[in-house]
């Protein structure tokens, strides 16, 4: 009961302005990097994406988990940086991945052409937080403001990259995703 009042305390200060609260890369402890500017500034499209692994409930926690995806995406797989220009966690902190204007490497079709922005945990099944979604569609209307999203966005999953084959974001997401404004399923 305790920690559903944390995050919900947590999820309150997050929800007034999430594109102010951005956990950025200095906080969490990213590795230092060499990253691409993107081609087309500001991105037309939005891509969702979940990590499939852990959740997590605490900032700690969360920058643990940025952390080990950074590792992962750089060390495993020898991209650049971590793959996400954005994450979201548990308490509905928005965290800075690539952040904007930078090419990301989270779904082949839509690399150059929009924000990747990945939940935290396994979404197959069972939802975010209503905290991380709220969040997220605050994240999306207050970039789109701020000019790093074109007036005309589109919002749409990993799944939906015709390059790609794979259920991410899990079931549970993409079926509330697909009820998002500006949902597209063929970007």
């Amino acid at each position: 009961m305790k920690l559903l009042l944390v995050l919900a305390l947590i999820a309150s200060a997050y929800a007034q302005t999430p594109c102010a609260n951005i956990r950025s890369r200095a906080q969490w402890g990213s590795r230092a990097t060499s990253l691409t500017w993107m081609a087309t500034r500001p991105p037309s499209g939005f891509a969702i994406h979940h990590t499939a692994g852990a959740r997590c409930t605490t900032q700690a926690a969360c920058d643990t988990q940025m952390r080990n995806i950074q590792n992962f995406h750089m060390n495993t797989n020898g991209w650049a940086d971590i793959g996400y220009n954005f994450c979201i966690g548990d308490p509905g902190q928005v965290y800075e991945g690539r952040g904007y204007g930078r090419h990301g490497a989270h779904a082949v079709g839509f690399n150059a052409r929009a924000l990747g922005h990945c939940f935290f945990g396994d979404h197959s099944s069972v939802l975010p937080t209503s905290a991380a979604l709220s969040n997220t569609q605050a994240f999306i209307d207050c970039s789109r403001a701020a000019g790093q999203l074109t007036s005309t966005h589109w919002v749409s999953t990993h799944r939906n990259d015709r390059q790609s084959n794979t259920a991410c974001p899990g079931q549970a997401l993409f079926n509330q995703v697909a009820t998002w404004p500006r949902f597209n399923s063929n970007p």
